[in-house]
């Protein structure tokens, strides 16, 4: 019989105690201390670490239970439902290899490589098999193994993409978790057995290349989720529902707002009619907002010689995103930001303290070489038009002119009804600049944070390469996050392209700079206004904001004189004349989001006034035409 050992197992809010037993895991000292809900702990953190719930102690330890409805609980149970699935598929489809299969926000996905691209239809049959593998209730196992022992076991299943993913392991021991037949390389942590997972969804496939390398393999990624229990899958499907009818890509073509064109070119988006008015709409309420902030509105070319971009650093650390041309043997970069010739007007004059700050804004169009298989309706593009500006002051000004793109940014998101999230992200590998200069500008960002009181998150190693900044992240009408606004603090580029100002004393000194967005890309802002509203625009958005509906042929002479009057009101106003039931023109009306349809008939015709339809159905009392201007009026000075 094995000696009996003390365990001192310290958990968090609990003095330490003393557990006696031949061997102890960290889930029977869990048990043995009564922690509550002990059916719903997946995984523990030891000492700190996060492991298996089965990992053995050894003496004394820190124990504090993960919860499968935590942050970290639900990714392990994303992870571990990802296996899973490989797994099913494995048994299901003879011949496949399996890459890697990660948690991530809501869900999973894992990469496959087939003799044919996978498709919707094999969904179901995938999710039959894992509800047998689930049903089965295989432990996780996990073995550590020498990275030699790995590469024979691998070669032996024939699984050419774990041996690559060996290749770029340095350390001499690796981990692999094995359930029922499947065995992955994996560092884990992982559920206890397959039977912990209780909701699950494959949601759908996608084409992904190996490594996100377009010059690799093309795989089959099969996406799903997961979550704690029933409840909550079935209101996330309800999300994603929601999500698919306000998808822009349906809806930009539906509501003829924008389309893209193959024989354009990806990533290259078309403004139709309405759409090009939306965005006037936007862009001219932003240029009214800037001006009244004390910005002076500039303009740079699109193409800077090859030389500035050098001096920079985005050369050097920007080219792959860049595009580059020849004019009279003469090397030029298409511009991927607007900051250069922010610089260069700067720099047109001698500048004093008192001159500062200056704050230079334009709408600028930039391209940027993204890859074919990220490019996605307006949220990923080619050609975009950012609302971007340059503020150049002294380092003293620095932490009030942060305070005050903060305070713009509140404002501009209360108008479009988003809550947001704030994070500082920090210098990357890849970065020009002196640590010092790194140093002095991320401090400046945390200060104006901490002086606002706005809670933040630090993202490590996420910043520009010559600055750290501050990320927002905005939540739309479905709690979904999207990156927008920006606000960069930069003390290099001053620096490389000698920017001062004369001081108090007669002196030169380095101004600092800010390089800020607040919608950020006008693209990506309108995707995301089209789902936010569901297409369904604000009035003072509208590029439509009523339509007049007449009943009959005769009464279109009045509803002429209607439409003269609104149009010259400034109402944006369209009308349906067409000799059709009046039923199908308010639901096509409907259709096409309309906030107002204004119907025409007998009675109108009369009194000579208008009946007012929402499109939400509900129909207003008869009125004037001039009472319902001032309703538009009201609608449009409200923003609402």
């Amino acid at each position: 019989m094995a000696a009996m050992k003390e365990y001192q197992i310290k958990l968090k809010d609990r003095e330490p105690e003393v557990i006696e037993a031949e061997s102890l895991t960290a889930f029977d000292a869990l048990k043995q201390l009564k922690v509550k809900r002990i059916e719903d702990v997946v995984a523990v953190r030891l000492n700190g670490e996060v492991r298996d719930i089965g990992v053995p102690l050894d003496g004394a330890a820190e124990l504090e239970p993960i919860y499968v409805d935590s942050p970290e609980g639900l990714e392990i149970l994303r992870h571990s439902t990802s296996h899973v699935m490989a797994m099913a598929v494995k048994e299901l489809f003879p011949g496949v290899k399996v890459t890697i299969g990660p948690a991530i926000e809501d869900g999973f996905y894992y990469d496959f490589d087939y003799e044919r691209p996978f498709r919707e239809e094999d969904l179901p049959k995938i999710e039959e098999k894992m509800a047998e593998i689930i049903k089965a209730d295989y432990p996780f196992q996990r073995k550590e193994v020498s990275k030699e022992e790995a590469v024979r076991f691998f070669e032996q299943q024939g699984e050419k993409y774990k041996l690559e993913l060996l290749q770029d392991i340095d350390d001499d021991g690796v981990s692999l978790y094995t359930q029922g037949s499947f065995t992955d390389l994996c560092r884990g942590p992982h559920i206890p057995s397959t039977g912990k997972i209780k909701a699950y969804k494959l949601t759908k496939v996608a084409g992904a290349y190996w490594r996100g390398d377009e010059r690799r393999e093309m795989l089959s990624r099969i996406y799903g989720v997961a979550f704690p229990n029933r409840k909550e899958l079935k209101a996330y499907l309800q999300r994603l529902e929601e999500a698919r009818k306000r998808n822009h890509v349906r809806l930009g073509p539906q509501l003829e707002l924008f389309n893209t064109y193959e024989e354009i070119g990806a990533g290259m988006v078309v403004w139709h009619p309405k759409g090009a008015m939306l965005r006037y709409i936007l862009e001219d309420f932003e240029v009214k907002e800037h001006l009244k902030r004390g910005y002076e509105i500039v303009r740079g070319p699109q193409l800077l010689k090859t030389e500035l971009w050098k001096k920079s650093g985005h050369f050097e650390n920007y080219r792959e995103n860049m595009y580059f041309t020849l004019i009279d043997e003469q090397s030029y970069g298409i511009k991927p930001m607007n900051c250069l010739a922010h610089m260069m007007i700067y720099r047109s004059k001698i500048r004093s303290y008192r001159d500062l700050p200056k704050r230079y804004f334009e709408l600028g169009i930039v391209h940027r070489h993204e890859r074919s298989g990220v490019l996605h309706g307006l949220l990923r593009v080619r050609e975009f038009t950012q609302d971007d500006a340059h503020i150049i002051c002294t380092p003293e000004q620095l932490n009030s002119e942060i305070k005050g793109v903060l305070d713009f940014v509140k404002d501009m998101m209360a108008i479009f009804n988003f809550d947001y999230d704030l994070e500082i992200s920090t210098r990357p590998e890849k970065s020009i600049g002196s640590d010092e200069d790194w140093e002095n500008a991320t401090r400046a960002l945390i200060k104006a944070m901490e002086d606002n009181n706005l809670p933040y998150d630090i993202n490590e190693g996420d910043g520009a390469f010559y600055g750290p900044k501050i990320d927002v992240k905005l939540r739309d009408a479905l709690g979904r996050k999207w990156q927008c606004a920006t606000i960069q603090c930069d003390f290099t580029l001053p620096e490389r392209f000698d920017l001062y100002y004369i001081g108090k004393d007669g002196e030169k000194h380095r101004p600092a700079m800010i390089h800020r967005v607040i919608l950020g890309a006008i693209e990506r802002f309108i995707g995301i206004l089209i789902e936010h509203y569901a297409g369904a625009f604000p009035v003072w958005l509208a590029p439509v904001q009523a339509i007049l509906l007449t009943v009959t042929d005769r009464h279109i002479p009045y509803a002429e004189k209607v439409m003269d009057k609104l149009e010259g009101e400034g109402v944006r106003i369209e009308a349906d004349f067409r000799n059709e039931k009046l039923g199908l023109k308010v639901r096509e009306a409907q259709l096409r989001k309309i906030p107002y349809m204004l119907i025409i008939g007998d009675k109108e015709v009369d009194q000579e006034r208008i009946t007012p339809r929402l499109r939400t159905g509900e129909n207003l009392p008869m009125m004037s035409v001039g009472d319902f201007v001032e309703r538009v009026k009201e609608d449009c000075s409200k923003r609402r």
